[in-house]
């Protein structure tokens, strides 16, 4: 009542930029010394407390990395095992079918799939029932999730439920580590119609006919193969090689040609398309066969295993053919339906070629063109250029040896003339220049070419190369003659570099020419002088 100030009290003042806590005032009949000492008490205890709620607790772990879930759960898949049941209407031997599925749900974006295996020649539509996608639970919008999956739990899709009956390792093994306790597994219902159709009933048939639902069940795509020659395909006496084939499926018969490389036959391999052959006997001999066809109700008895074996003749529509050998499984099947067929394989004799194992020699030069590029019509029909050397002209690009030479004619107007004569080490081509002097006009005596050397023949030409220019050697192309004179350094350089395939008497006039000696040089004159001299 008495009460007239509600501000809040100051308790922090500021003193030279810091906030320190404000002194009490002292009372009348106070104490300074004990309000003092609660002062520092109060702030003791201030400072041992630690800001639990402001700043959180120092025993915090290290921050981990955040990594999204689509690289988390990238290629991480729950599977599982299931069936529904398909009702069959109108049916008095079955009420309705097991289909077994397979469910995919993937985690990392939590869509599923439902897939079918395919079953062979089940008559049924199967394979992937429902694309991937994220399937409805319910009405409110909601997603089925990975934590409503069990084993023995239903999943409603489509107006479709199917039960769960298993999973694979890694599924159980993720979902007991999110703590879901799953459920034994069940085993998968069988079908009904399945197996029946392991197993079918008996069915009365006469001896003529056959089980064809059977027969199409047990030998679909299963064909005896047999090897053969065709005796009567060539005129001159010649076979022809061809296959067999007997599908079991439907007792019917192929024959196919086979073609060997270069045969000079026209590629058509159907001999005798599949047809169901039938088996001509005495009765129906006379039958005037080439006139009209002969008709199921005519046929007695048509071509079977039995009919074909290895190491004996066959006649099929009037060609005779000769089974010398057969395929693997033709062999089993033999053994274990017709023991006691043998199946003897015998060898062919190789036809012998009279143009194999000659050798090919290509036709002599015609005298257009260089010899390489008129050879290369001999290797296809439509001539490409010969490959050169590609490594070599790359190396020696630009390295060029020049020689001096003149004309050695009895014409005694040529003694003043004076040649360059270039040899291009790129690809091996000589080009000779006419230097202009009084009286001559000068230019190219000889465009780029390979000069072949004297005696050689058109077959087979040896053409000059850097080893045969010697100073003062003789080239001779095309009935001209030029001597060698002079050669500059870098002729000398190359050959000293490739020395081992270059004579040592072209070494020696360049260095004798170009004023240089060697050691080698001195040791041939010292080898000389010995020779020279008379044995003791």
């Amino acid at each position: 009542m008495r009460k007239s100030a509600f501000h809040r009290p100051q308790t922090l003042t500021y003193s030279r930029g810091c906030a320190l806590p404000t002194r009490p005032t002292v009372g009348i009949g106070q104490d300074p010394l004990l309000s003092e000492q609660l002062i520092q008490q109060e702030l003791s205890e201030l400072s041992f407390e630690t800001p639990d709620v402001t700043y959180g607790s120092f025993d915090r772990g290290l921050v981990q990395d955040f990594i999204p879930a689509h690289v988390a759960l990238d290629k991480k898949v729950l599977r599982y095992y299931a069936y529904f049941q398909e009702n069959i209407l109108f049916s008095p031997e079955e009420e309705s079918h097991v289909r077994p599925v397979v469910i995919y749900y993937y985690l990392e974006d939590d869509s599923m799939c439902i897939i079918e295996p395919v079953v062979e020649n089940s008559g049924l539509p199967q394979g992937k029932r429902i694309k991937r996608q994220r399937l409805p639970k319910n009405e409110r919008g909601e997603h089925y999730h990975w934590k409503d999956l069990n084993i023995g739990a239903d999943l409603e899709a489509y107006g479709v439920t199917y039960h769960i009956t298993q999973c694979d390792a890694f599924t159980e093994e993720f979902l007991e580590s999110e703590g879901i306790v799953l459920n034994e597994p069940e085993p998968m219902p069988v079908d009904p119609r399945s197996e029946r159709r392991k197993t079918p009933r008996p069915s009365f048939t006469t001896a003529a006919g056959a089980d064809k639902m059977h027969q199409f069940l047990t030998m679909d795509r299963k064909v005896l193969r047999f090897f053969a020659l065709w005796e009567d395909a060539d005129p001159n006496g010649e076979t022809t090689p061809v296959t067999i084939q007997y599908h079991l499926v439907d007792d019917t018969v192929e024959i196919n040609e086979v073609y060997e490389r270069n045969c000079g036959r026209f590629p058509f391999p159907a001999l005798m398309h599949r047809l169901k052959l039938p088996k001509i006997t005495e009765a129906s001999g006379t039958f005037p066969s080439c006139v009209l066809e002969v008709s199921a109700a005519e046929v007695q008895e048509y071509y079977s295993p039995k009919d074909f074996r290895v190491g004996q003749p066959i006649t099929l529509l009037g060609r005779r053919f000769l089974l010398y050998d057969c395929d693997g499984f033709t062999k089993e099947y033999y053994q274990k339906n017709h023991p006691d067929l043998e199946m003897k394989p015998f060898e062919v004799p190789k036809k012998k070629d009279p143009l194999r194992g000659r050798r090919k020699e290509a036709p002599p030069y015609n005298g257009f063109g260089s010899p390489e590029d008129s050879l290369q019509n001999c290797f296809s029909l439509i001539p490409t250029p010969p490959k050169k050397n590609v490594l070599k002209m790359l190396e020696n690009e630009h390295k060029v040896l020049c020689y001096r030479a003149r004309l050695d004619s009895p014409n005694p107007g040529d003694e003043n003339r004076h040649f360059i004569l270039s040899y291009f080490l790129s690809d091996d081509v000589i080009s000779i220049f006419e230097k202009p002097t009084r009286g001559i006009i000068g230019g190219k005596f000889l465009k780029k070419m390979r000069i072949p050397k004297p005696g050689s023949t058109v077959d087979d030409p040896e053409f000059y190369s850097p080893a045969d220019f010697a100073i003062g050697a003789t080239v001779e192309v095309f009935g001209h003659r030029f001597v060698l004179t002079e050669a500059d350094h870098n002729v000398l350089k190359y050959l000293e570099s490739n020395a081992s395939r270059i004579p040592l008497q072209t070494l020696d006039s360049l260095r004798q020419t170009l004023g240089v000696e060697t050691a080698n040089s001195q040791l041939t004159t010292m080898a000389d002088d010995v020779a020279a001299e008379p044995s003791s």
